[in-house]
């Protein structure tokens, strides 16, 4: 697949916005991502993405996509690929997200505006604001009584 113009500035705002979740993906045992994928069960797969997502992100914001890959070979450290998609609202945005024994990366394959602009700048800040909609809000604490 072409990459489209501006992948690279749109990788960074995904990248950000997905930060946490990455993170709780890779609380994950790789044995388990190896098993799923190679065993092709990505229900579980997407189980998973579900419940790491939903610490984050409104219900729906980011599931897994058509699958993923599990590479292990015997002188490397296996690199788990998901098929990602974030659908907040007016934007949607496939992607690949590929994890490692020590780093995490995305890669746009492709986005898609429900009304894009003229201007490149003008759908990043759109998609930096549609990520930070779809959020989940941290509750504020409520003032004590006596």
């Amino acid at each position: 697949m072409n990459r489209q113009l501006h992948s690279s500035a749109r990788e960074i705002i995904v990248a950000d916005a997905i930060a946490d979740v990455v993170s709780e993906l890779r609380m994950v045992d790789v044995g388990d991502y190896i098993a799923y994928i190679r065993l092709e069960r990505f229900a579980s797969v997407a189980d998973l993405v579900d419940a790491a997502a939903e610490l984050y992100f409104q219900p729906g914001t980011l599931k897994l996509g058509h699958g993923g890959d599990a590479i292990v070979t015997w002188e490397n450290a296996p690199r788990i690929i998901l098929d990602l998609e974030l659908r907040p609202q007016g934007v949607t945005i496939y992607f690949a997200l590929t994890l490692t024994d020590e780093l995490a990366s995305i890669e746009v394959h492709y986005v898609w505006f429900d009304n894009p602009s003229d201007d490149p700048e003008e759908n990043n800040q759109f998609l930096k604001d549609a990520l930070e909609g779809a959020r989940m809000r941290k509750s504020v604490p409520l003032p004590a009584f006596d």
